[in-house]
């Protein structure tokens, strides 16, 4: 049986992959591409939600594709993004009726949040604590306008 080629639903998913994981190979070789987390947590979070599994595995995998590139530890942002999206982001949303404060804080969040949950962990297990550079601050404010108009 032979595939519709209208019906292309199930590869597209595969493009993005293939197309993030180009563009994190770029943007660890030019560091003012910006890493695209808070990008991953939002479409993280939608995936939740809609409770689509296979959605939640892409991300991840890109989640891991973003980790290795960094030098972060393995599986921290996917645990990470799920104690902010299952405890910490309901908060935010219960407590802010403003649509733009919600996605700058996911985007807050996504960083710094990050940033301090790998802190927390480095210091539990005596491992190096992560540096943090002037990089973040450009990385929050070009990916508050791509979440923006997500």
């Amino acid at each position: 049986m032979q595939r519709s080629i209208s019906h292309q639903k199930p590869i597209v998913p595969f493009v993005y992959i293939v197309l993030y994981i180009f563009y994190s190979s770029l943007g660890s070789i030019y560091p003012i591409l910006p890493p695209l987390l808070s990008v991953l947590f939002v479409l993280f979070s939608r995936a939740l939600k809609r409770e689509d599994f296979t959605a939640v595995l892409l991300v991840s995998f890109c989640l891991l594709v973003f980790e290795a590139n960094y030098g972060y530890l393995l599986f921290s942002s996917i645990i990470y993004f799920y104690i902010q999206h299952k405890f910490i982001m309901p908060k935010i949303t219960q407590n802010f009726s403003c649509n733009s404060c919600i996605k700058i804080s996911y985007v807050l969040f996504s960083y710094l949040g990050y940033f301090l949950f790998l802190t927390l962990i480095a210091n539990i297990f005596l491992l190096e604590a992560p540096e943090i550079n002037y990089y973040i601050i450009y990385y929050i404010v070009i990916e508050f306008f791509i979440v923006s108009i997500l």
